[in-house]
């Protein structure tokens, strides 16, 4: 059942709560305007609705630059940007309950701080807890999900997933309207061409309000999608679509009117800048995250919200800390580095090593609009010959990834983040089955540091190994830090085959050796198909990877203080059986995978099997992610039970 939107305007007065929020929210106007019987604004109406955008706007930039003052970042232009056809939708459903399903469907996840806006504005949570945008535990994650947050009204998943769940939801209710907020990001997925067809096929009542600002995270559509049109491609498809230029509401609420009224499926484009009105952010890319704390403050500052600067310039920035933070034991005072951005500058030096014309035949580096993100922005820079910007089509750009690689000697290189990865499944397989070469960088494996929340993590890593055993290969690496990151990539660069490297959003410390040097820099030399032993024990062996390895090892080093011999192996190859290691691990008491991947889908369900194979029979655990996020950074490693702390309770019950 759709929850039903709270419309008394004395209940929405009993449970509003406005307090603790330095933005005064109650100037937010109870406006009903019916679409349907009201041809052009009254002056009155148009001057509530200006107030309305203004205040939501206003409280839009306080509390995601909140989210920017206190480390936990965010997003600020997408909700900012859609705030007039928001406002006119929430009046639009106070006067005609009836006519539609009153959610604001958003397949931009990112524009969640609209979802919780409105919660507030409907009464569902205090206004205070704003402030805690995206904070660990607060509720208040980077994408809304249901049943996490009051008032929110479901689960937006991953960018341009929304519109096919909307055209469902338009099947259950075909006697009111649905609604979808869009973006030009959003559309360039392959789903909303799907929707769109769909959609019109049926003569759906579904309206898409979308808001094309001509900017992604990487850059301006215009730019890097030549001949990309938003709205030609709707009309392509048979799609009704009015074009707004700007939002200023003489044009707009027309647009919105002429949308509602049509009885099948429509589409209003509306082409505005990003961050319309604020200084310094307007139109520039940096709109999508969270704004700057800087200015923020001069935005407010024009509009007098004194009190909302305080805020941010003192207790915003009040953030907090991972408990054990610099007191990893085998890590403490490592080097730490970005695994994730170490990438691309990998890529780089073996590029620079080839003649131009050398590295241009045979190489060929696909962007999905994450470059700046998963560390391709050094090759965009420093070999743009053989860069390619393309926007958000996942699936369409591994394969084409795949297609340069299917000559021997070629290779595709193709990144994303590894929550992504699920959407590729059948163009691997398909990549695959071509005897294709790609090296795929998927950033942002795990859940560590991963403040997006549910729909972001990146769990089923091991949904890559797909193919079956006399397939062209795929091999799936973790290396444990950034001296195993640069030497893994030089090592497995012009391999065949399918390979997948994979780095957490988070930074990674150095692991150090026992006797505090970096196990993994000097003279050590990375090996495919080998486990690195980093700690020998006689009671049994912890065997780890990826953001795990450390706290892994802060457990090991704890464990072994207290008596217990425990041993430690990182396994940066992961789909591959060393039989050294296993005879190791199998000749001891215990065996406990950490990971922070699926515990359904990940190394844990398969290592035990791997030891029963070779005759081995020791007590076996595995630990993984089993819940839905906590929000926050650091948070996650502790919601799901791979802390230090977790694995030690778990090695002693073993032991």
């Amino acid at each position: 059942l759709i929850p039903p939107r709270a419309r008394s305007s004395s209940r929405f007065a009993e449970m509003a709560n406005f307090s603790g929020f330095e933005i005064d929210l109650s100037k937010y106007q109870k406006v009903a305007i019916n679409p349907f019987t009201t041809e052009a604004l009254s002056p009155e109406q148009v001057a509530a609705v200006k107030n309305n955008i203004e205040v939501c706007r206003d409280a839009i930039v306080f509390f995601t630059a909140c989210g920017s003052a206190s480390g936990y970042g965010g997003h600020t232009g997408g909700a900012y940007d859609t705030v007039p056809e928001v406002v006119l939708l929430d009046a639009f459903f106070r006067a005609c309950p009836d006519k539609f399903v009153p959610i604001l469907f958003d397949e931009a996840g990112h524009r969640v701080a609209t979802q919780y806006l409105f919660a507030v504005l409907d009464g569902k949570m205090p206004a205070s807890e704003l402030k805690r945008y995206r904070v660990g535990h607060a509720n208040l994650p980077g994408h809304p999900e249901l049943h996490c947050t009051p008032g929110v009204k479901f689960s937006s998943g991953r960018l341009g997933h929304m519109w096919p769940f909307v055209n469902g939801v338009a099947m259950a209710n075909p006697s009111k309207i649905s609604v979808c907020l869009g973006s030009d990001g959003s559309q360039q997925e392959g789903d909303d061409y799907e929707a769109t067809i769909l959609a019109v096929a049926q003569d759906l009542p579904v309206k898409v309000i979308i808001d094309d600002n001509d900017v992604t995270i990487a850059g301006h559509p215009s730019q890097y999608l030549k001949g990309y049109d938003v709205a030609k491609k709707l009309e392509g498809q048979g799609m009704k679509v009015s074009v707004v230029a700007g939002e200023g509401l003489d044009l707009l609420y027309p647009a919105m009117r002429n949308c509602m009224v049509h009885s099948g499926p429509y589409a209003v484009v509306i082409r505005r800048k990003m961050c319309p009105g604020i200084e310094g952010v307007e139109g520039q890319c940096g709109g999508h995250d969270a704004i700057a704390v800087a200015k923020a403050v001069t935005y407010l500052t024009q509009k007098g919200h004194t009190a909302a600067v305080q805020w941010l310039e003192g207790d915003a920035k009040k953030a907090e800390k991972d408990p054990q933070a610099g007191d990893y034991l085998g890590t403490k005072g490592s080097k730490i580095g970005a695994n994730r951005a170490l990438f691309g500058e990998c890529v780089v030096k073996i590029l620079e090593g080839m003649s131009k014309e050398e590295r241009k035949s045979k190489v060929m580096v696909i962007d999905s609009d994450l470059e700046g993100s998963t560390g391709l922005k050094s090759i965009h820079q420093k070999c743009p010959d053989v860069f390619v910007q393309s926007g958000i089509m996942e699936r369409g750009n591994f394969s084409a990834a795949a297609g340069f690689g299917m000559e021997k000697g070629k290779v595709g290189v193709f990144s994303t983040f590894a929550a992504f990865l699920e959407m590729c499944v059948s163009e691997i397989t398909m990549a695959r089955l071509n005897y294709s070469n790609v090296l795929c960088h998927f950033s942002h494996s795990g859940v560590d540091d991963m403040a997006d929340n549910t729909c972001h993590f990146g769990i089923n890593n091991f949904f890559a190994d797909n193919g079956l055993d006399e397939h062209h290969p795929s091999q799936l690496y973790y290396p444990a830090d950034f001296h195993q990151l640069e030497q893994c990539v030089n090592t497995i660069f012009w391999d065949e085959g399918i390979r997948f490297v994979f780095t957490t959003r988070s930074k990674l410390p150095a692991i150090q050796a026992e006797d505090g040097s970096e196990l993994f820099g000097g003279g050590y030399k990375w090996t495919k198909g080998k486990d690195d032993v980093v700690r020998k024990g006689t009671k049994g062996y912890v065997v780890s990877f990826g953001d795990a390895l450390y706290r892994a090892l802060d457990a090991v080093e704890r464990l072994r203080a207290e008596g217990n011999d425990v041993g430690l192996i990182n396994k940066s190859h992961l789909n591959c059986v060393d039989e050294e290691a296993m005879s190791l691990i199998g000749g001891s008491s215990f065996c406990l995978v950490v990971e922070s991947l699926g515990r359904k889908t990940g190394l844990g369900i398969r290592f035990g099997t791997w030891l029963l194979e070779r005759g081995f029979s020791p007590k076996y655990g595995y630990i993984g992610v089993t819940k839905e996020g906590s929000g926050g950074l650091f948070e996650h490693a502790y919601h799901q039970g791979y802390d230090s702390k977790s694995i030690q309770a778990k090695v002693k019950a073993m032991l």
